[in-house]
């Protein structure tokens, strides 16, 4: 009689388990989502709304794919399209759906000595940085900022790693931003994530509204065909919620009250 007991706790304690392993969903994301405290809006509305437990991953976009790659992730939201479409090519990535955009900002101290105010587009204000020689702090990281920073560089024919005033953080947004007000340089950031921390650093907005300093935001599934350990049925959860009407009204809202604009602007089904 005790030996059925136990084997009956037994399989109630495993039922248990695998109850907990199919509930948990794993989330590689890029810093920026939560550097801005918007996942800290989100993640809780999904979960009581679903039963998911989101166990989160805040890394650069390139890291995140890769995580993808591995199956070490069940879902991702990134902001580096053309990484992504590969990445969803090669048959690692299904229902890549857009869930929002703002824009990058090329930042640096009050004083500006490269005089990036008075550059025309991104790419002049970067050229102006490298002719100068102006200190600058790239994430370094393969995020999608990095991305974006290095196709500006591209442009330009510029190859600045190993130049005495470039320095690579190889850190997140939020830890790339002190170190660039710490030594006066310009880098680049998102500016929902730059808003999160203006009131800390001694860095100014001082180059925006080129077209190619939008960023745009995507949420995806890992291909359960690919990785069959993944939480498809969790992930998909995850995509229908980003692109719900509820969401989108909150990401619409986001830190408009305490920095007067909204983060980030919502566009789910809005087509490339």
């Amino acid at each position: 009689m005790m030996v059925a007991a136990g084997i009956l706790l037994l399989a109630l304690l495993l039922f248990s388990f695998a109850c907990g392993s199919d509930n948990d969903l794993i989330l590689a994301t890029t810093t920026s989502t939560d550097d801005s405290g918007l996942l800290d809006e989100l993640l809780p509305l999904f979960e009581e709304e679903t039963g998911y437990h989101v166990k989160l991953i805040a890394v650069g976009t390139g890291r995140a794919l890769e995580m993808g790659r591995r199956g070490d992730a069940d879902v991702l939201l990134v902001h580096a399209p053309e990484s992504e479409e590969e990445f969803v090519a090669s048959g690692y990535g299904v229902n890549r759906q857009r869930v929002m955009h703002n824009d990058f900002v090329i930042l640096g101290p009050e004083s500006d000595p490269a005089g990036l105010r008075s550059a025309n587009d991104a790419i002049a204000a970067m050229q102006t940085i490298g002719e100068s020689a102006a200190k600058f702090i790239s994430r370094g990281d393969d995020s999608g900022t990095h991305k974006l920073e290095l196709s500006l560089w591209q442009a330009l024919d510029i190859d600045p790693s190993g130049q005495s005033w470039y320095r690579e953080a190889g850190q997140g947004m939020g830890a790339t931003l002190q170190i660039a007000s710490q030594r006066e340089a310009y880098t680049i950031s998102d500016r929902a994530t730059y808003l999160a921390l203006e009131d800390v650093l001694d860095l100014e907005v001082l180059h925006e509204g080129d077209p190619r300093l939008l960023n745009i935001y995507h949420v995806m599934q890992v291909n359960p065909q690919r990785h069959g350990s993944v939480n498809a049925a969790g992930a998909q959860a995850f995509v229908e919620f980003m692109v719900s009407d509820v969401a989108q009204a909150l990401i619409a809202d986001f830190g408009a009250d305490q920095f007067g604009q909204p983060l980030f602007v919502p566009d789910a089904g809005e087509r490339e």
